[in-house]
C-alpha cells in the first residue's frame, strides 16, 4: 500500500504550496487586505489571480481544455491542503466554495451548451455561482423529501416559486442553480434549474448576518416568485433534483475537508511557533507536558482526517460514490478543525484570541464546518444506517 504521490501530483502540490507561503500568506495577516465581509478585498483578488493564471495554478479542478489543471480528486485532496495554509489561498486559484462544487457539478452533467453557457465563464473567473437548495422551515433542509419551493411546467419553460435562505455567495452570483419540487414523487420529485442573476421573478431578501467570516456574497434568503426558466436550462432530466444534489454535494463535503485540512496545519504551526519561543518558569512552553499533549493530540487528528479524505478521494477517482468514507472524512475533519483552532487559540493566550493572528477568524469560521453540507449528526446517521446493514462488512479493505 503506497501513500506517495504520483511525481505530477507532487509537482502540482510544492508549486501550490510555494504560491501559497510566497503570494498570498503575506497578505491574510493584514487588516487592510479584507473587505467589510473579512474577506480579500476585491482588488488584491484580482491580482493574485491573475498570478495564479500566469503561472499555471488556475482552476485545479478542472479539465485542461477549459482552462484547468485536469487534476484528479487525489489530486485536488493534496492540492487544496496546501492551498489553504492560506485564507486566501483557494479563492486566489479558483477552488473556492461555492464555485468549486458548481464547476465541478456542472462539468459532470452539464450539457455542451450549459457548459459553455454556465460553466466556463465561472471557470475563467468573470463570473461567481450560486446552489440554492436550502428553506425555512418547514421546508428542505438536511431532508431534501420536505423543499416547498415549486416549479411548475409552463409550455417550454418552468415557473418558480418559493423561498430558499442560507444561500452561499448568492448576493455576488451572477449564475445561480435552484432546486425545486416539480411532483408528489418521493425519490423523482425534484428538479434543477439554471438561471441568471439578471432574470426577473426573483430577488434577495436579505443577506444573513453570520458568526464566522464571509464568503464572497455572503449567506442569503432569496424569494422566487415567478422565475420563468427555459426547459433547456434544466439539469438532467425531470425529476433528477435528488441525483443532481447528491453529486455535487458527494465531492463538495469532500473538497471541504481537504480546504480545512489547511487551516488545521495553519493553526497548529502558529501554537507551535509560539509556545517554542514562550517562556514560562524558566522554559518554554513546548517543553511543558500538558502542550506537549495538547499538540500530539491535534496532530494526530489531522493525520486521521488527511488518511480518511485521501481514502475517499481515491474511491472518488475509480467511479465510487464513497458515501461512507465522505461521511466519516466529514465528521472528523470538521471536529479536527475546531479542536486545532480551539488549541492553538489556548496555547497563544491572548494573542491567539486577538486580532494579532488570524487564529480567531479561524476558529469563527470552524464552527460551520460541522454544519454545511450535513450536518455532523446525519452523517453519523448514514454511518449507523451503513452499520446496521452491512455489519461486519462495515469494516473492508476495498
Amino acid at each position: 500500500m503506497d501513500f506517495t504521490l504520483p511525481p505530477a501530483i507532487e509537482d502540482y502540490r510544492l508549486r501550490y504550496r510555494a504560491f501559497v507561503r510566497e503570494a498570498v500568506l503575506p497578505l491574510d495577516t493584514q487588516p487592510s487586505s479584507f473587505d467589510p465581509h473579512q474577506n480579500i478585498r476585491p482588488e488584491l483578488l484580482a491580482t493574485l489571480r491573475a498570478k495564479a493564471k500566469a503561472e499555471g495554478l488556475w482552476a485545479p479542478q478542472m479539465p485542461k481544455e477549459r482552462g484547468g489543471q485536469g487534476l484528479g480528486v487525489v489530486g485536488m485532496a493534496a492540492c487544496y491542503e496546501e492551498l489553504n495554509y492560506s485564507l486566501f489561498g483557494p479563492v486566489s486559484v479558483n477552488c473556492a466554495a461555492p464555485d468549486d462544487g458548481n464547476m465541478i457539478l456542472l462539468n459532470k452533467v452539464g450539457t455542451p451548451a450549459q457548459k459553455e453557457r454556465w460553466l466556463q465563464p465561472i471557470v475563467d473567473g468573470q463570473v461567481r455561482s450560486s446552489f440554492a437548495m436550502t428553506e425555512p422551515a418547514p421546508g428542505g433542509g438536511s431532508d431534501p423529501a420536505m423543499m416547498r419551493t415549486t416549479a411548475t411546467r409552463h409550455g417550454d419553460k418552468w415557473v418558480v416559486h418559493g423561498r430558499k435562505w442560507f444561500i452561499t455567495g448568492a448576493e455576488d452570483a451572477q449564475h445561480l442553480i435552484v432546486v425545486a419540487k416539480t411532483s408528489e414523487d418521493p425519490r423523482k420529485g425534484l428538479t434543477a434549474f439554471l438561471f441568471d442573476k439578471a432574470d426577473p421573478g426573483w430577488h434577495v431578501a436579505r443577506r444573513i448576518g453570520i458568526l464566522g467570516p464571509e464568503e464572497h456574497g455572503g449567506h442569503c434568503e432569496l424569494v422566487f416568485d415567478g422565475l420563468e426558466i427555459p426547459d433547456e436550462n434544466r439539469l438532467l432530466g425531470v425529476g433528477d433534483g435528488l441525483k443532481v444534489t447528491q453529486i455535487r454535494l458527494g465531492t463538495a463535503r469532500l473538497t471541504h475537508c481537504m480546504r480545512w485540512l489547511g487551516l488545521s496545519k495553519r493553526c497548529l504551526d502558529i501554537a507551535a511557533d509560539y509556545v517554542t519561543d514562550r517562556m514560562s518558569g524558566g522554559k518554554t512552553l513546548a517543553q511543558r507536558e500538558s502542550v506537549q499533549m495538547k499538540l500530539g493530540h491535534c496532530a494526530m487528528q489531522v493525520e486521521i482526517g488527511r488518511l480518511l479524505t485521501m481514502r475517499a478521494a481515491a474511491l472518488l477517482d475509480t467511479g465510487d460514490f464513497a458515501r461512507k468514507a465522505i461521511s466519516m472524512a466529514k465528521v472528523q475533519v470538521a471536529d479536527t478543525l475546531h479542536l486545532c483552532a480551539d488549541t492553538a487559540i489556548q496555547l497563544c493566550g491572548a494573542r491567539g484570541y486577538s486580532t494579532d493572528t488570524p487564529l480567531e477568524w479561524i476558529y469563527r469560521y470552524a464552527r460551520q464546518a460541522r454544519l454545511v453540507d450535513g450536518a455532523s449528526e446525519v452523517h453519523m446517521q448514514v454511518l449507523s444506517r451503513l452499520f446496521l446493514d452491512e455489519r461486519g462488512d462495515f469494516w473492508n479493505w476495498r
